[in-house]
């Protein structure tokens, strides 16, 4: 019964995640996102969790899977925001002719 429970809660989550950013504007993805880094962070604590208790070698696989792509992805979207805010910065101005380097 509980595994049909999980699986059951699974499904829920990921209807209401899809529903949720197909509704978000275009425009606010990139901002949103900087936000959900916190968001990733969590999923990498779960996944750790989910490995330190794992029994069976498919669970411990699935567990380092989980793992290694919830980092992924926490990195992937650090790295992002970093590249975003970025584009933001005030450009260096380089000297011109006769101005010395």
């Amino acid at each position: 019964m509980t595994d049909l429970l999980y699986l059951y809660i699974f499904m829920l989550a990921a209807f209401t995640g899809y529903e949720v950013i197909s509704r978000v504007p275009v425009i606010l993805h990139t901002p949103l996102m900087s936000g959900s880094n916190f968001v990733h962070g969590v999923v990498l604590v779960g996944a750790m969790y989910a490995l330190g208790h794992a029994e069976t070698p498919l669970q411990i696989v699935l567990g380092f899977l989980a793992v290694l792509l919830g980092a992924a992805n926490a990195a992937g979207g650090y790295v992002v925001t970093e590249r975003m805010l970025a584009m933001f910065a005030p450009k260096k101005k380089l000297p011109g002719p006769g101005q010395g380097a």
